[in-house]
């Protein structure tokens, strides 16, 4: 099971939910080889309520995943915190909302004191994981050895590898094992010719929160890089600034540019 454990369902957190934009990034994902995709969407991106709404509506449950379009899908979302940094969570559809709610409250002042948020986490049967830790302005790593020791895992993030070079494995792969904890490949995709940029291939196809945290303590996966990484994520990201611009001046991000003729 090929599975990446950060994608977002839109393009970014300020546009408006896109039926057609998220149906082809999950087609795009199952067409550049991936088998499942944590859907780690941020937790206060415009109209988070509909990419949900519209996934469990319209696609078949399979254990704690949705069937979506070729593409196991755990639920998930990106948390924020005080201190600066963000965090991956993936578990149970109910609980990811439930968690959601009980943090969205707090956006009125300010983000949750990390202390806070991961004593709200701990409540539920969750993965829970370090977002892209080396990334400018986040401040995971200076947290107390207690709050960082309640981390599942680390984010080995495919964006951050892609600009930062191979040299960001190592340096996850360092602050894993500082910690015992493992390190989990995500891609950050936003815009769909990121996906496939790195991913993990776990030896079992799974569809519980339980399942795959067995299969992850097992080690039963290897992490794999494309060799392209850098490029790949480059043309992303610079699509992703050009749909970003067509949205500004009127157009729509969402357009299929496989159907547009030149």
């Amino acid at each position: 099971m090929k599975i990446d454990f950060h994608t977002h369902g839109k393009l970014a957190k300020n546009l408006p939910f896109s039926e057609e934009y998220t149906v082809q990034l999950f087609k795009e994902a199952k067409a550049r080889g991936l088998d499942a995709l944590c859907l780690t969407e941020h937790f206060n991106t415009q109209e988070f309520e509909k990419i949900y709404g519209y996934i469990t509506e319209n696609y078949p449950k399979d254990g704690d995943t949705y069937l979506v379009e070729g593409v196991r899908v755990f639920p998930g979302l990106e948390v924020d915190i005080q201190e600066g940094g963000h965090n991956l969570v993936i578990g149970r559809f109910e609980d990811i909302l439930e968690i959601r709610r009980r943090v969205l409250p707090e956006l009125n002042e300010a983000f949750l004191p990390a202390e806070d948020l991961f004593s709200i986490i701990k409540e539920y049967n969750v993965l829970f994981g370090a977002a892209h830790v080396y990334r400018s302005g986040c401040n995971n790593l200076a947290l107390s050895e207690d709050l960082i020791d309640c981390y599942d895992f680390f984010d080995l993030n495919g964006k951050d590898t892609g600009l930062m070079g191979l040299s960001n494995r190592k340096n996850i792969e360092t602050i894993a094992a500082k910690y015992n904890k493992p390190v989990l490949a995500g891609s950050d995709t936003h815009q769909y010719l990121q996906y496939g940029v790195l991913y993990n291939d776990f030896d079992k196809d799974v569809n519980t929160i339980d399942a795959l945290k067995y299969e992850i303590e097992k080690k039963a996966y290897t992490v794999e890089i494309d060799k392209g990484i850098s490029q790949k994520v480059e043309a992303a990201t610079l699509l992703k600034k050009a749909l970003k611009e067509l949205q500004k001046v009127g157009g729509r991000y969402d357009i299929n540019l496989a159907k547009v003729k030149l």
